[in-house]
């Protein structure tokens, strides 16, 4: 039924967009941002998102016939990630095919710098801040934000990549961290001194309805994101707040298909965004078995022009991510050990290459509370590293 959905992107997210879209009865292709992602010989799809696709379309993203082919294959684009040239919506009007969310919104998000102007623009509450376009700029912000202060790069940062702390204004302090992000066009940022970290995936259809999946507590390792827990166990103030907050910003960006936003909470209960994904987002995977519809759903849903779903929490849940660090040198995870914990569900990429701090799948578990939830999924990941067979 419906429209042919295109994915831009073919990771991991664009697998389970995909995988959803087939639950909805909706065809979809892929287009990889990679002009050999297939094996011409074979036609055999090695990414994530081609693995469960019936085509993918190798390209890269500033190939214009490239895209072009892929767009004359479908109805409508979504995205699995914000780093897609803005030129990707200039051709897509052109065929008239719809795209949701716009690229207005992607390019934005793809710029820190961009991004923290939308956001005080609309007068949603960030991090003091400055835009560093040279050396001298960082020393003339961190004069007036004070140490320690984030340097981080204004494009393409993800996972703490990107970014510096910097301890003193001393010039050689201040020379070495903008050394560390590459030197070139970054924001510097007063640390924000947060109780914890949390996140609002939201979503928005055509029509302008909207739905979220409450606030979700993330914990990082690293810069990585390492467990996501849901419902949120605090105060119920707190919660309202940013969910509200949240809603303001898909409505400002004129949203259709989902948005995460990633905040910090103070000790006061103050809300500070942190950043913006106009995506599916990883603390959001825990809504596959925690919701009625995932998030997921809910960007097909909004993609494919079909009212939203419900997307409240119906049974507490928690998200384990699994790193390459998992894998054993010359053997696999014991799957068969992390899956014989009751309520314990097992996601994997598709990846063929476990890397350190490469991101190869999760656990999700649910449970009487959040708190047993988490207990769960955090014994199953350690029970990855068991001895035997698997």
């Amino acid at each position: 039924m419906g429209p042919t959905i295109g994915i831009f992107g073919a990771g991991q997210l664009g697998r389970m967009l995909a995988i959803e879209a087939h639950r909805l009865g909706l065809a979809v292709e892929v287009f990889t941002g990679s002009p050999a992602a297939a094996d011409p010989a074979t036609d055999s799809a090695r990414t994530p998102t081609g693995a469960v696709v019936a085509r993918e379309f190798s390209g890269a993203f500033d190939d214009d016939a490239a895209v072009r082919r892929f767009l004359a294959a479908v109805d409508v684009v979504t995205f699995e990630f914000e780093n897609v040239p803005s030129r990707v919506g200039e051709l897509a009007a052109e065929m008239g095919v719809a795209v949701r969310p716009a690229t207005t919104l992607l390019h934005a998000a793809q710029n820190r710098a961009r991004e923290r102007a939308f956001l005080e623009q609309h007068g949603f509450p960030v991090a003091a801040n400055g835009v560093v376009e040279k050396e001298e700029d960082l020393a003339r912000h961190l004069a007036r934000l004070g140490t320690p202060a984030i340097l981080k790069t204004a494009d393409f940062g993800y996972d703490g990549k990107g970014q510096a702390r910097i301890e003193s204004a001393e010039p050689e302090a201040v020379a070495a961290a903008h050394a560390a992000i590459g030197g070139g066009r970054a924001i510097v940022e007063a640390v924000v001194p947060f109780a914890f970290e949390a996140s609002v995936v939201v979503s928005r259809s055509i029509d302008g309805a909207t739905s979220n999946h409450g606030l979700i507590e993330n914990r990082h390792v690293n810069h990585i994101l390492d467990v996501s827990i849901a419902p949120f166990a605090g105060d119920a103030d707190i919660e309202s707040r940013a969910v509200a907050l949240a809603n303001d910003i898909a409505v400002a960006a004129d949203l259709v298909g989902v948005l995460a936003v990633e905040l910090f909470v103070l000790e006061t209960g103050e809300l500070i965004v942190n950043e913006l994904a106009p995506r599916v987002h990883n603390s959001g995977h825990l809504t596959i078995e925690a919701c009625a519809a995932s998030q997921f759903s809910q960007q097909i849903r909004a993609a494919a022009g079909l009212p939203l779903g419900d997307g409240s929490i119906r049974q507490p849940a928690a998200m384990a991510n699994i790193l390459g660090d998992a894998w054993p040198d010359g053997g696999e995870p014991n799957w068969a050990a992390a899956l014989n914990h009751p309520g314990v569900s097992l996601h994997l990429y598709g990846k063929t290459e476990p890397r350190p701090g490469r991101k190869m799948g999760h656990l999700t578990a649910i449970g009487a509370t959040p708190e047993s939830a988490l207990e769960t999924v955090t014994a199953a990941r350690a029970a990855l590293g068991d001895p035997g067979s698997g």
